[in-house]
């Protein structure tokens, strides 16, 4: 693909622009949406729709371990993650890297890794990568490390989760069930029982740790939440010390205490495809349909972004352009972004050109660069190409 921003017109599609899906070009030079009269590509039968803005991804685990036991180098695994977002129209991803006292791959060690490995990666990447830190509230003892890798890394978000009541619920009742985690994260089920009981016994701490990180977050900027919240009570917590972000609740009491008080709520876009959640919590369709969810993100797997916006739509719970701002427009004001989001002058050239009949995805263009092309859009590119368009703009 392109390695420098294009300088072109796209013509004859079906525009998301203003909130109102319209028949206009699309003109971009230098990495961001212009005006003028540029080289053009005909797109007619396709629709040109902001590039997707996810803000929690866990796909890229597939790419670093395909296998339990198979890891791939990072370098690798980035570049297949890359790759899978932007086959998918994303052009903006977090990957939700673990900060836990489970170890394993949701290790601090393991996300100091995936951080200095995406360092080295992000030069050559083509759609803008960062990392989301889980970090799980049981981890008091590493405060100081954790706020040096936020600073060294230039983290800008981080969510709270809590993994200890379920594992101690196992260590307690299922002891096969307990085993399988521990051999998931790379330990033998006794050493897996040592960290949940040195975590336990953090207890008494917590509440004082995560104020203290809350309060360094506020000086740094870092966005922060909470994930899987399970209830009204613990979102509210969690909102009081100003992790407003309500990522993936549990529970319908938990999103519309996050509604009361103006937190934002992000739910699942698989949940939506799929019309359940997969841990027997709430549907995200019935929190959209209630007004209690204000964006979707990948969650496992990035195909389900575009499905469930276009799946909102048919089933008459939204219409395209407010169903494709719950993963673009509304997860980039969410992160204070105001570049991208949405299709306007001056912002980044970010898109997404789906075929308006199949809705697949068939090019993507991240900061001005095709990310991804293909199909009878590859074919317009081409053509255009051939009457003199450069796809690599000097």
């Amino acid at each position: 693909m392109s390695t420098a921003p294009l300088s072109l017109r796209l013509t004859g599609a079906t525009v998301l622009r203003d909130g109102t899906l319209q028949e206009r070009s699309v003109a971009m030079s230098g990495g961001r949406i212009t005006k003028g009269p540029l080289p053009a590509v005909d797109l007619s039968g396709y629709l040109v729709l902001p590039g997707i803005v996810d803000l929690h991804g866990d796909a890229f685990e597939r790419h670093v371990a395909p296998r339990p036991d198979a890891d791939v180098p990072l370098d690798m695994a980035l570049r297949a993650t890359d790759r899978d977002a932007a086959a998918n129209g994303v052009t903006t991803a977090w990957l939700a890297q673990g900060w836990s006292w489970e170890g394993g791959r949701r290790s601090p060690d393991q996300a100091e890794i995936l951080l200095r490995a995406l360092e080295g990666y992000r030069p050559h990447a083509m759609t803008d990568l960062r990392v989301q830190l889980r970090c799980e509230t049981h981890t008091v003892d590493t405060f100081e490390r954790l706020l040096a890798t936020v600073r060294r890394h230039s983290v800008d978000y981080v969510v709270f989760n809590n993994h200890l009541p379920e594992a101690t619920t196992l260590a307690e009742t299922d002891h096969e069930a307990l085993a399988r985690r521990a051999r998931g994260f790379g330990h033998a089920p006794g050493a897996h029982l040592r960290a949940v009981a040195t975590a336990t016994a953090q207890e008494r701490e917590v509440p004082r740790y995560l104020c203290r990180l809350a309060e360094a977050f506020d000086a740094l900027g870092v966005r922060y939440g909470s994930h899987d919240d399970p209830d009204g009570e613990t979102r509210e917590t969690f909102s009081m010390i100003g992790a407003k972000i309500c990522t993936f609740p549990r529970r319908r009491a938990a999103a519309a205490l996050a509604r009361a008080v103006g937190d934002p709520v992000l739910m699942g876009a698989p949940n939506v495809v799929r019309g359940r959640s997969l841990a027997g919590g709430v549907a995200a369709r019935d929190l959209i349909r209630a007004g209690l969810c204000d964006a979707l993100a990948s969650d496992d797997h990035y195909p389900s972004l575009g499905a469930a916006a276009f799946r909102l739509v048919d089933e008459g719970l939204a219409d395209l352009p407010r169903a494709w701002a719950m993963i673009s427009e509304r997860p980039a004001e969410i992160m204070g972004l105001a570049d991208r989001g949405r299709i306007d002058y001056g912002r980044r050239a970010d898109l997404a050109i789906v075929n308006a009949e199949t809705r697949a995805v068939e090019a993507t263009i991240s900061g001005g660069r095709l990310a991804y092309l293909t199909g009878d859009a590859a074919a317009r590119f081409l053509t255009a190409a051939g009457g003199g368009l450069a796809l690599a703009a000097e």
